[in-house]
């Protein structure tokens, strides 16, 4: 096994290890993302990308508007069909991960970024070095960022808390051909979970949904499931049987956990999804994932410039995640919790007949400002 020596090393190459890549390369600093993927692919998200980040995306020199679709109302539907519907208050874009992480791909590429499409399986740190073993490859750098999504061998490696305790989730994602209004993002509430539906580019549908594990291994297969369960939610039902998926199948991804993490782990700077995932409720997980890496990128900056020491740096970048995301997930969390409960989702109801703003004051309360760059 041979051993290279590297600068910095981002472990992922979906938004966060991407979006890291290319403000680090911007700022003339040498990156390599071991991504075990190649691009362009598809990937299990909502595929709705928040306003907030728009800014920030431009700092980075990504035009991602071409094609994609302007999103501006929100719609919440309970079970029996009952809905409510809200303006966004920023806005924003529906875009599917194939063609954003593709492009992504491509400008960090134009900053220099080197890309090795290899499966990490372990990472050490010693002696202020990290070492990253790949199948075929021994690498040593100063700098490692994790960024390899909501859940990886490699946090069994590094003993993180939250991969030793079994979660119920599972996500199922796929492209549709149908009639959906394009402006609109709905979230659809059936028995178990969670389905978020929005138009991408191509006049596409994205349908992707978050499901009790131990209602689905009830049923034979994805199309029973939607079938008997999805379809609850006589809305959510219509939706999917007056549309045609497009892909071979659906993607699925199970396991998936909203238990707290740790930003920071063996000295790893974990960004996006790999330092904490927000639940789908709250529809601004892609933008979280870019803002994050802003966060650690600058704070990088300054370490290598010289203006932080590595402790530093990682308490401040700890600081800063909690402070950006903690109480944004802490929401998502419970209103996860409390709206599997049929009669609380019918009191939430009741409230927004009430107080129609509440609708719109919970989506400020789990979606950030505008991010914008110092320059």
């Amino acid at each position: 096994m041979h051993q290279k020596q590297t600068d910095i090393i981002i472990i992922g190459g979906g938004l966060a290890g991407l979006c890291c890549a290319i403000h680090l390369g911007k700022n003339g600093i040498h990156t390599t993302v071991i991504e075990k993927s190649v691009y362009p692919r598809h990937k299990v998200c909502g595929e709705y990308l928040s306003a907030e980040i728009f800014p920030y995306l431009a700092f980075l020199g990504v035009n991602f508007t071409d094609g994609a679709i302007p999103i501006r109302r929100f719609r919440f539907t309970g079970i029996t069909g009952n809905h409510k519907e809200a303006e966004l208050p920023l806005g924003g874009y529906g875009i599917s991960r194939y063609k954003l992480d593709h492009m992504l791909y491509e400008t960090a590429l134009a900053y220099g970024c080197r890309f090795i499409f290899e499966t990490v399986k372990q990472v050490d740190f010693k002696n202020e070095k990290f070492t990253i073993k790949t199948d075929t490859e021994t690498y040593t750098t100063d700098l490692v960022l994790g960024a390899y999504g909501k859940r990886s061998g490699i946090d069994q490696y590094l003993s993180r808390t939250f991969i030793r305790k079994k979660s119920p989730w599972l996500a199922v994602k796929a492209h549709y051909k149908g009639d959906f209004p394009s402006d609109m993002v709905g979230l659809y509430h059936f028995p178990g979970g969670y389905c978020g539906v929005s138009n991408i580019e191509n006049n596409t549908i994205n349908i992707c949904y978050l499901a009790d594990y131990s209602s689905f291994k009830q049923y034979k297969n994805i199309k029973e499931y939607q079938e008997y369960v999805l379809s609850k939610n006589p809305l959510l039902g219509k939706v999917l049987n007056e549309s045609d998926m497009i892909f071979n199948a659906p993607l699925t991804i199970s396991q998936i956990s909203f238990e707290a993490k740790k930003p920071v782990v063996n000295h790893i700077l974990m960004i996006g999804d790999t330092a904490g995932l927000i639940h789908p409720l709250c529809g601004n997980g892609m933008a979280m994932a870019i803002h994050s890496a802003k966060i650690a990128a600058e704070l990088i900056t300054d370490y290598i410039n010289e203006d932080l020491t590595r402790t530093t740096m990682e308490k401040k970048y700890a600081k800063q995640w909690k402070s950006h995301f903690g109480k944004r997930i802490k929401t998502g969390r419970f209103l996860a919790l409390n709206l599997q409960n049929k009669y609380i989702t019918r009191f939430l109801f009741s409230l927004i007949n009430v107080f129609p703003g509440l609708l719109s004051h919970i989506i400020r309360k789990t979606h950030g400002k505008p991010i914008f760059v110092k320059v």
